[in-house]
């Protein structure tokens, strides 16, 4: 055998490597990339032909048009069933949106405690690429990825946690960051050197807050941040000059802390919103939230209340010389606040 028969020898058996690599890889249209979202869900983009899709699914040959994504949408059921998703060997069931361009998405959320992620995709005939992130596996029709670890970041918290984070958050809101929630539960506070006063305003707007709060967040009541941060600050002042005019409650003062307490409740939701709730664990979160905003409206009156009430309000200098010009400051800031924010 010559020189130029081995030659030709060498190169016939590279081209049909490189012919059976190509088949083991490019053969077929299909990819599917994974993504792995901070708020504990998943989304599974598989592209391919819909054509070839709907022929494996109906059992007859579908030939190709502009638009089969109609078609596909009839088939939501076998397409989450050929879709084997799984955590730590745990299968979840997919919501199913079929998309332009040839997409297929499965999505839905992370479960509690997942294990590794793993994919398995039973309605193509040939190899395609599983993309996640940086990284890419090639898998062969029918066969299961290799396992894919979740960091710690991606999975969802635990009911623990979650209990943990809100209560912080809630607290945190009043204090140090609500400055003008503080000088509105101060207002409540300097109106009498009794008890019973204080904690009945107290437990007025609570109640109205926790109602408001709830509502916003389900979507129940929504009213711009453009009406309810203005009215925040006029409640403020309000009660600061209310404190200035009179030592006594009024009954009608209950009814307007009430009314006061229904719009801070609207700016406690509009802080949650931005925080984001888990979705696994909405309604443990939404209290432990305003359970921390309670905290907190408690912490700033026993502040106030050690630090000069306990052993001055007895004292006949205590309303003149502090409960007036305190609230007289604090009316002031409501004012300037309110034509702040309504400019």
């Amino acid at each position: 055998m010559g020189i130029a028969h081995l030659r030709a020898l060498t190169g016939g058996a590279l081209l049909l490597l490189l012919a059976s690599a190509a088949a083991a890889h490019e053969i077929g249209t299909t990819q599917v990339t994974a993504r792995f979202n901070r708020d504990h869900t998943y989304e599974i983009d598989v592209v391919t032909g819909p054509a070839s899709l709907l022929t494996k699914i109906e059992h007859r040959r579908i030939n190709p048009a502009p638009n089969l994504q109609p078609l596909l949408q009839l088939h939501e059921k076998e397409l989450a069933g050929a879709a084997e998703i799984r955590f730590g060997g745990r299968r979840v069931q997919p919501e199913v949106t079929v998309l332009p361009n040839d997409t297929i998405r499965f999505h839905g959320e992370i479960p509690r405690n997942a294990g590794p992620f793993t994919w398995r995709w039973g309605l193509t005939f040939s190899s395609y690429a599983l993309t996640i992130g940086p990284q890419q596996q090639w898998l062969d029709a029918d066969a299961t990825s290799s396992p894919y670890p979740l960091s710690r970041e991606l999975l969802p918290p635990s009911r623990t946690d979650v209990i943990r984070q809100y209560l912080v958050l809630g607290f945190t809101h009043i204090v140090p960051g609500g400055l003008d929630h503080i000088l509105f539960v101060l207002g409540i506070f300097l109106l009498s050197t009794k008890l019973r006063p204080v904690l009945t305003q107290v437990t007025a707007f609570t109640i109205a807050h926790s109602i408001t709060l709830g509502m916003t967040i389900y979507g129940l009541v929504s009213v711009s941040p453009r009406i309810v941060e203005p009215m925040i600050a006029l409640s403020i002042a309000y009660v600061a000059i209310e404190n200035i005019t009179t030592s006594h409650l009024k009954p009608w003062r209950v009814a307007i802390v009430f009314g006061f307490g229904l719009l801070h409740g609207m700016g406690f939701a509009g802080v949650l919103k931005e925080l984001g709730l888990p979705r696994s664990e909405f309604l443990t979160a939404l209290i432990t939230f305003n359970a921390g905003v309670e905290l907190g409206q408690l912490a700033v009156i026993g502040s106030a209340f050690l630090l000069i009430a306990c052993w001055a309000r007895t004292r006949p200098w205590y309303r003149p010389r502090f409960v007036v010009p305190a609230s007289a400051v604090i009316a002031a800031t409501g004012i300037f606040w309110t034509v702040q924010r309504l400019i």
